[in-house]
């Protein structure tokens, strides 16, 4: 067998049309053909500044010289110093010119050799060629919006970076809307009108516009009827002037600027919209578990343990969240208020103190919870919480303050500071070990009031922190496994009691792979193979558990019960054979008749044919 080298090993990774090639870029003075098959000859007289280029459709700016090889002239505006403007694609100046200009940068100036054009009315002979000295002033960048030709925007001055708003985001827009006569129909205010851009505003489709903008962009639109108000026009009314039937609109349009709104719990309940932007990349979850959606929802232990949060001294809440290693410890300023702007509570506001509180721990509302875990340090917001996430339908007195049952609330918030949590390779492996220790207790607590999803985390978490993985002494390793089996015990309980049969048997599987007699881990993925039905590998496990542990009475009541279970399934089966079997024996007394009604049939047919046929047999098959 042929041995590959390492260089054919490497092309065997590599797909047809994976490799791309790359022209070096043109130097000055060089001429190069456009492409390989384009009869048309570039030659760089003068570099263009930046990297864009014009597209067809856009309108560009250009001086230009043509001339034949001998000489003639075919035009130029260099003469009058005026530079022409047309748009690219539809051969204004001469025809394949615009394949060259598509190509140039911003003041660039090039050398183009074309063919003669036919239409030219130039006699092509041995060098029927001729050559355009061109300098790209600058372009209009144009857009067909909808594909179709129904909504055209032109970009009159380009924005600032490459960020452009979403459907859910906040824009600040200025604009002027005139008929084709130059009658102005509708016109913001100096400082332009804030609105979701899903809302919608003016134009039915100004939204879909707005999101191809990036901050600062200035356009001029231009709305065909049926993208305006079509043919039924638009009485005067809201800010608009009466607008005629199958009117063009012509659009003057700039986005001031535009604040990202996020969909925090992907129901839209917890509305976040960005004021100011953090700083770096990390956010508060960074390292932490975010609370599950609905499992928190209603619950008033959730706001008792907020309460105790908020009403605790400064003081005594640092020095308890300093003990506490290894967690997102946040901090936080905030305004809370109703819709109607009522407000209830302040922190760090008002020489009020600042707000610290642990993510994940139900010390603050879930809503609040859910959005400050994506929240960058120095981050802004305004957070819309639904009251499934914030009080439900409780009421709450705060500072002298009814919040009403079923209230969204409204909070002003910015992230001060957090404390990230340490990852697993960043500790030592005693600390690996105290930090397993204590999350695993964490859970403990939590199964206990029945968060049985955020428990399973937790022990998840605590035994990724002593997973396997060498570093660990013999005495440590010990610990280490401990730990780790106790965890996995403890995420089986959460899933038998989530209904998640498939990852407790996963998880006692792992316990077994280590402690193959292990009693706790047989018990319940027996259990999880009852809830599933299989009871033949059920009462396996349970053999195997009493053979460890014969007077374990959870066991043995295990096995009557899988014993029972198994006796009331092959009732239901052997009825359910009889049934089939009486059917099938009804059925075949069915056929039976019908077979001999049809052989006397079929009898009675062949003396018919007999005797008409002369002797005709029929062939019954």
């Amino acid at each position: 067998m042929a041995v590959l080298t390492e260089i054919e090993e490497d092309e065997l990774d590599e797909e047809p049309g994976e490799v791309i090639e790359s022209a070096p870029p043109q130097k000055v003075g060089e001429e190069r053909q456009l492409t390989t098959n384009s009869p048309i000859k570039k030659k760089l007289l003068k570099r263009g500044i930046g990297w864009e280029t014009p597209n067809f459709n856009d309108h560009v700016t250009v001086h230009y010289v043509g001339t034949l090889l001998d000489g003639r002239k075919l035009g130029s505006t260099r003469v009058s110093d005026s530079p022409v403007t047309f748009t690219l694609g539809q051969s204004e100046v001469y025809a394949g010119l615009d394949d060259g200009i598509v190509t140039m940068k911003k003041g660039e100036v090039a050398l183009f050799t074309l063919p003669v054009a036919e239409s030219g009315g130039i006699p092509r002979g041995t060098n029927s060629v001729v050559q355009f000295e061109v300098e790209l002033v600058s372009w209009i960048a144009v857009v067909d919006v909808c594909k179709d030709g129904g909504i055209i925007k032109k970009i009159m001055e380009k924005g600032k970076g490459n960020d452009r708003p979403g459907d859910l985001d906040a824009v600040l827009v200025k604009y002027r809307v005139a008929l084709v006569d130059g009658t102005v129909v509708a016109e913001t205010p100096e400082g332009g009108v804030e609105f979701y851009v899903n809302d919608g505003h003016v134009l039915p489709r100004l939204p879909k516009v707005i999101m191809t903008m990036t901050r600062g962009e200035k356009a001029e639109l231009i709305f065909q009827p049926q993208y305006a108000f079509g043919e039924t026009g638009r009485e005067a009314g809201s800010g608009f002037h009466s607008i005629p039937p199958d009117s063009v609109l012509h659009v003057n349009i700039e986005l001031v600027s535009f604040k990202p709104v996020i969909n925090v719990t992907g129901d839209s309940m917890v509305i976040k919209k960005i004021l100011k932007e953090g700083e770096g990349a990390f956010t508060a979850n960074e390292g932490a578990n975010v609370t599950e959606a609905g499992e928190q929802k209603n619950d008033f232990s959730s706001y008792v343990k907020y309460q105790m949060v908020v009403e605790r001294s400064i003081e005594t809440q640092s020095h308890e969240l300093q003990n506490i290693a290894h967690k997102i410890i946040t901090e936080v300023s905030y305004t809370a208020m109703l819709e109607d702007g009522t407000v209830f509570e302040k922190r760090g506001i008002d020489e009020t103190q600042p707000l610290k509180f642990v993510t994940d721990e139900e010390q603050v509302i879930t809503g609040l919870d859910r959005a400050v875990a994506t929240m960058k340090k120095g981050e802004k917001a305004i957070i819309s919480i639904h009251p499934d996430y914030a009080f439900g339908n409780v009421e709450v007195r705060e500072n002298m303050v009814i919040v009403p049952p079923g209230s969204k609330v409204i909070y002003d918030i910015e992230v001060i500071d957090f404390i990230k949590e340490k990852a697993p390779w960043e500790l030592n492996n005693t600390e690996k070990i105290e930090v397993a220790g204590r999350k695993k207790d964490e859970g403990n607590l939590l199964f206990k009031s029945g968060k049985y999803q955020r428990a399973a985390k937790k022990y998840d978490k605590a035994a990724d922190f002593v997973s396997e993985d060498g570093s660990f002494s013999d005495d440590e390793q010990k610990l280490a496994k401990s730990l780790r089996v106790s965890c996995w015990l403890n995420g089986a309980a959460c899933c038998l009691k989530l209904n998640d049969f498939a990852g407790a048997i996963k998880l006692c599987t792992q316990v077994l792979d280590v402690e193959s007699h292990n009693v706790k881990a047989l018990y319940r993925r027996a259990q999880a193979y009852i809830e599933t039905g299989d009871f033949l590998l059920a009462d396996v496990d349970i053999k195997k558990a009493l053979e460890v542990d014969p007077q374990n009475r959870e066991v043995k009541m295990l096995k009557m019960k899988v014993k029972q279970l198994q006796a009331d399934s092959d009732k239901k089966d052997a009825k359910l054979y009889e049934n089939m079997f009486a059917h099938k024996t009804k059925r075949l007394k069915v056929d039976k008749e019908e077979d001999e009604v049809v052989k006397t049939e079929m009898d009675n047919v062949g003396d018919s044919a007999t005797a008409s046929d002369g002797g005709l047999i029929i062939d019954s098959c």
